[in-house]
Order: C-alpha cells, then sequence, then structure tokens
C-alpha cells in the first residue's frame, strides 16, 4: 500500500468504525458488565485456549524466540522492529483522530512520512531522532475513548488475551486494509522476542494463572485508553522489557 492509498483507506475505515460502533456499544451486544469487574462468560473456553497458548509458546514460540535472538543481530532486529512499528502508524492516525487526538494524529502522520521516505520504507527510525515520539493507538482505545465498554473478556488462539472491543476493533482494521493489522500482528511478534521473559512471568506466582493474566491485560488496556501508564510490561506495547 502507498501513501496515496490512505484516502481510501480512511473512507473505508471510518464509516465502518461508525456502524460497527453502534452495535458494540449496545447493552445486548456488550453484556452485562459490572464496574471494577472483567465480564468473562466464556472463562471455561477461554481456560482451554489460554492452556492451549501456554503450550504453543513453551513447545514452539520461545525456541524460535530464542534461536532468533541467538542468530538474528542488534542492528538487524532493530530494523525489523522499525518496519513492523512502522506498518502500524496508520492504524495510530485514524484512531488518534476518532478519539479527538490530532496532536498525536499529527505526530503519527509525521512519523509514517518521515520514516517512510528518509527512514527508507521504515527501516529507519529518524523520526524518533528528530524527536517524534511514537504513542500507539488502536480501534479498540478509540472505542473505549468513545464510552464502549470492553465486553466479555476473550482470549484468541495464538494472539492471547483480548476482548469483544479491541477484536472488533482489530477485525476492521483488516477490512479496511490488511497491512496495517499486518504491521501490528509483526510489531506483536517481534515485541514478544523482547518480552519473552516478562510474559512469561506474568502469573507465575500467582494461585491462578489464567486470572493474573486476564487482569493485567483488562488492566493495561483501561490505562493505554486514558493514555497512562500500563500496570505489567508484559503487555505494555510502548516499553519493550530488554
Amino acid at each position: 500500500m502507498s501513501i496515496s492509498d490512505y484516502p481510501r483507506y480512511f473512507k473505508v475505515l471510518l464509516p465502518a468504525v461508525c456502524g460497527l460502533g453502534l452495535v458494540v456499544a449496545s447493552p445486548s451486544f456488550a453484556g452485562e458488565e459490572n464496574k471494577g469487574e472483567t465480564s468473562d462468560p466464556l472463562e471455561s473456553l477461554n481456560r482451554i485456549t489460554s492452556g492451549f497458548n501456554a503450550l504453543l509458546r513453551q513447545a514452539v514460540l520461545d525456541p524460535v524466540v530464542d534461536v532468533y535472538q541467538f542468530v538474528t543481530p542488534d542492528p538487524l532486529e532493530d530494523v525489523i522492529s522499525n518496519a513492523a512499528s512502522n506498518l502500524s502508524e496508520p492504524i495510530t492516525i485514524g484512531s488518534s483522530i476518532l478519539q479527538g487526538d490530532f496532536e498525536n494524529a499529527g505526530v503519527s502522520t509525521q512519523r509514517f512520512l518521515i520514516n517512510s521516505t528518509v527512514g527508507v520504507a521504515g527501516l529507519g527510525d529518524p523520526a524518533t531522532e528528530m524527536g517524534l515520539e511514537q504513542r500507539r493507538e488502536d480501534l479498540g482505545q478509540a472505542f473505549g475513548a468513545n464510552g464502549v465498554e470492553s465486553g466479555p473478556h476473550i482470549v484468541l488462539p495464538i494472539l492471547g488475551p483480548s476482548n469483544l472491543r479491541d477484536a472488533a476493533g482489530d477485525i476492521l482494521t483488516g477490512i479496511a486494509s490488511p497491512l496495517p493489522l499486518a504491521g501490528k500482528i509483526a510489531g506483536g511478534a517481534v515485541e514478544y522476542s523482547v518480552k519473552q521473559d516478562a510474559i512469561n512471568a506474568v502469573g507465575a506466582n500467582s494461585v491462578d494463572r489464567y486470572i493474573a493474566e486476564r487482569e493485567a491485560y483488562e488492566q493495561n488496556r483501561a490505562y493505554k485508553i486514558k493514555n497512562g501508564e500500563a500496570v505489567s510490561p508484559a503487555f505494555d506495547e510502548e516499553k519493550p522489557v530488554k
């Protein structure tokens, strides 16, 4: 997708967001949600999926990450991380606009233009060196900032913890254009490589690992919606743990 394609991207995205936002905001769709309590009517299924993900991490992801970190020089890891991060900038631009945060939308637009050109298709990150710090936003955050409740907690195979609102946001992003969503997923994979220990540590000393992971995710998303600090570095997309 070229830069010239993004007006079309937003023409598709904005009406879809408005329509789905109304659906997700309806009480019948979001389900009952008590203040301060996580809605989890799918807990039994979520626990099965969470267990599957834990086994997958142990059997596949962690060994792959170990090999990746061993064979990939740090400069190349930075290049891969920069490219994935740059692909996700259009999500931040659109989501910031939907929240009325035009300052962050402007910063993200500048970052995307600079890194896509001077940074050679996002392989470099001269925008950060120029003082344009990244603050990621997504449609789930945009929905939340506009009053849409998180809805039931969901654990997705491979992708891990989510909720109805955030999953709907990712689906809409994929419908509007798969490239920014691919950037977000790729970025998540890269971040896992540097947050592996932090993610595996969540709930390690807890009586119930599933509950610990669920609450860490939901609390971090709540803080992100308010542009606050994340509770746990494992689910903080902007502060990789090294």
